[in-house]
């Protein structure tokens, strides 16, 4: 299974990830990253491009056998990762944000 992250490493995950914020969870012994997800929203050009977002994010998500939440409004994406498994946030969770992030941005 995989480790959750510790505070430290959740802020730094935050500084290579500057469109996400931390959703906070209920914390608890073993720190922040307990019952926490990353939450990103993001405005795409068209409902086309948001869709086409979400097909190659979809994909990628696959590969990784780890898979975002996705609200979809018009061209309006949010996601929020968490390693359910774990119980919170995990490198898998700031790992996925950046390819998120990459797919976002060549859009």
């Amino acid at each position: 299974m995989a480790e959750l992250l510790t505070d430290d490493e959740i802020s730094d995950a935050l500084t290579k990830l500057p469109h996400w914020h931390v959703k906070e969870g209920p914390g608890g012994e073993r720190g922040r990253a307990e019952g926490a997800e990353f939450e990103r929203t993001a405005e795409l050009g068209t409902f086309t491009q948001a869709i086409q977002a979400v097909n190659r994010i979809a994909e990628i998500a696959e590969s990784l056998n780890h898979h975002p939440d996705i609200d979809i409004r018009w061209r309006n994406l949010t996601f929020h990762l968490s390693t359910h498994s774990a119980g919170g946030l995990t490198r898998k969770d700031a790992s996925l944000a950046e390819q998120i992030d990459e797919v976002i941005d060549a859009l």
